[in-house]
């Protein structure tokens, strides 16, 4: 099946097609980024969803722009191929037909298993390697796969009976994360319920790497994390209704040591 209620031209056609998305209103401060060499254009925003010329870190400087986000992204799918190998962590049941959206599919992990509980699976990824890895995974071909960013996706208003979010939002700051929210509660249909994994401030790698704003932090390739409080996850997704929001905590065994694992798992129901 193609992606439900696209805004952009008609997808390819087949199961299992890369759908480029094609140039359309560009968001603010988006940078053109060319051909990326996989017959697809990288970015196209159709409408912007935070305000025009709001840095994408604090302190007034555009540090790392959209595009430079996504090549980092990119470049490491390129160079390391599947960093997401295992199986999916548990996550929420949903209905064999319900229109389910997953945003940040990377190569295939979570994707793989929302595959086998509904036969009507879309996911978008800003990297198109990401996305060509996740063709390629076994049970996906069926899937509609995207290459889209998640501030500004190519769906049509109330398009998703689900929408998941697994260790996407936390790779954005703070403007990204609050427009890919503002496209949660757009795309979401009434009844509809969104699901967010993000790490915790708890975590053992919150306040690695270089701070670029509060509980944000690059890594030497580029990359960033938020950890996230779970009072601000209630904040981030109003006015979606928080069924529930937790921290899940673990450890994890490193070198003889068992460090401290956390996120907030989160689930939303978009009222009438």
């Amino acid at each position: 099946p193609t992606p439900p209620a696209l805004r952009a031209p008609p997808p390819p056609q087949g199961a299992g097609a890369v759908m480029a998305i094609p140039q359309g209103k560009p968001c603010p401060g988006l940078h053109a980024s060319g051909n990326t060499g996989m017959g697809s254009q990288m970015t196209s925003c159709f409408v912007g969803h935070y305000r025009r010329n709001e840095p994408l870190y604090s302190g007034g400087t555009d540090l790392c722009s959209v595009t430079d986000h996504a090549t980092a992204w990119d470049r490491d799918y390129q160079r390391r191929g599947d960093l997401w190998g295992g199986a999916a962590a548990p996550l929420p049941d949903v209905p064999a037909g319900a229109a389910v959206l997953e945003i940040g599919c990377g190569n295939g992990k979570t994707l793989s298993a929302l595959a086998r509980r509904s036969s009507l699976v879309t996911a978008v990824d800003i990297s198109p390697h990401a996305v060509s890895l996740a063709r390629r995974r076994p049970g996906i071909a069926a899937a509609g796969l995207a290459v889209a960013d998640a501030r500004c996706l190519p769906f049509h208003g109330e398009a998703f009976d689900a929408v998941f979010l697994v260790h996407i939002t936390g790779h954005l700051p703070g403007p990204g994360r609050r427009a890919v929210a503002s496209e949660v509660c757009r795309v979401l249909r009434t009844g509809g319920t969104a699901f967010f994994r993000g790490f915790s401030v708890e975590d053992m790698r919150a306040g690695k790497g270089t701070e670029t704003e509060e509980q944000t932090f690059r890594r030497g390739d580029g990359i960033i994390t938020h950890y996230f409080t779970e009072d601000e996850v209630r904040e981030l997704f109003a006015p979606l209704i928080p069924v529930s929001v937790r921290t899940r905590r673990w450890y994890m065994r490193v070198r003889g040591r068992d460090l401290p694992r956390a996120e907030v798992e989160a689930v939303f129901r978009k009222a009438a």
